[in-house]
């Protein structure tokens, strides 16, 4: 699979260099998460940006550009990876990333926050669960991207309508966060960008070599090794947020960028290449992200609390799911 950027034609790789290529691909997607989310935020500081929105937009989207790098460039390709890594992507966020973190610590959660964007995920994974029985046109691709502006316009407005204080208080908390000037923060973004474009080719590449030389199913890569590695960014900038006592920030994050990959990723990649779908991700996939985001709005409003309880149960789900999904894609199940 030649890559765009790189030329490189991984067929006649060794094994061993092809295990580097893929350890240098996900260190390029967490550096180019990290810069990218940390070169975003500044400039949304710098530049006097409401901080509520730079939490449910800039960051959610940066952090989720790993997801949108990979899985265009695996639409060329593979579009049954480039699915995968999408609804892999969500299933790990829920299970693994929201596990990981509330067993840390738990998580306490704002649900004037939660309240509006867990039924907005509901209906938009409803819906592309829906579209996907027919297989995904450029006609629907480009009907997600609306979504994607009329949510963005949502979340501005709401924002828009806070309270003063409200706004003062995480006025004040964003500028003792901001810690890059506005040219500083705009090269962050550049090398950030960079670096993921280089780590998602490097990733797919190694990944669909891998698949070939194994025999295995490229949705189940998409949907296990690609998926949690281009969810690195979001694991560690959830941990960041759970160490710092904002349980809130974790969970709208881990939210966000569940919706920025349906309406936006699954957008761009059904609008650049449009493709049928296996059904066989009709079976057990798509429901295990229905019902994960469904269940983000009872654990949420327990407590108002993601406990450590919950914490071990969202990972042995995310564990039966996964076990699920590798033996309906090697044919053993359904």
């Amino acid at each position: 699979m030649p890559l765009s950027l790189l030329d490189l034609n991984f067929g006649t790789f060794p094994g061993w260099l092809l295990v580097a290529v893929l350890a240098v691909g996900f260190v390029g997607l967490i550096f180019g998460g990290d810069a990218l989310t940390e070169g975003a935020a500044s400039i949304s500081v710098n530049l006097s940006i409401n901080p509520v929105v730079v939490g449910l937009t800039v960051v959610s989207i940066a952090t989720s550009m790993p997801e949108m790098f990979t899985s265009l460039l695996a639409a060329r390709e593979s579009p049954d990876m480039a699915l995968g890594n999408i609804l892999g992507s969500n299933i790990a966020n829920i299970g693994l990333i929201l596990g990981i973190t509330a067993v840390i610590a738990p998580l306490r959660i704002q649900l004037r926050l939660i309240q509006r964007e867990v039924p907005i995920l509901l209906v938009v994974t409803a819906l592309y669960m829906v579209m996907a029985g027919n297989g995904y046109s450029r006609a629907e691709g480009i009907f997600l991207l609306i979504v994607t502006v009329l949510y963005l316009g949502f979340v501005v407005r709401w924002a828009l309508t806070e309270s003063r204080d409200s706004l003062a208080e995480f006025g004040e908390t964003a500028k003792e966060e901001a810690g890059l000037s506005t040219p500083k923060a705009a090269a962050m973004i550049l090398v950030g960008g960079g670096a993921l474009a280089i780590g998602a080719e490097l990733l797919v590449g190694g990944c669909v070599e891998i698949a070939a030389r194994a025999g295995l199913s490229e949705a189940l890569i998409g949907l296990t090794i690609i998926a949690v590695g281009t969810s690195l960014p979001e694991l560690a900038a959830s941990i960041a947020a759970v160490r710092a006592n904002h349980g809130d920030i974790c969970a709208g994050n881990i939210v966000g960028s569940n919706l920025f990959n349906i309406i936006l990723i699954g957008g761009c990649t059904a609008a650049f290449v449009p493709f049928q779908v296996d059904p066989r991700m009709l079976l057990v996939e798509f429901p295990a992200v229905l019902i994960l985001s469904a269940l983000l709005l009872v654990i949420f409003k327990t407590g108002h609390i993601v406990s450590r309880r919950e914490g071990v149960f969202l990972l042995f789900l995310y564990l039966v799911i996964l076990s699920c999904s590798g033996l309906s894609q090697q044919g053993f199940i359904f």
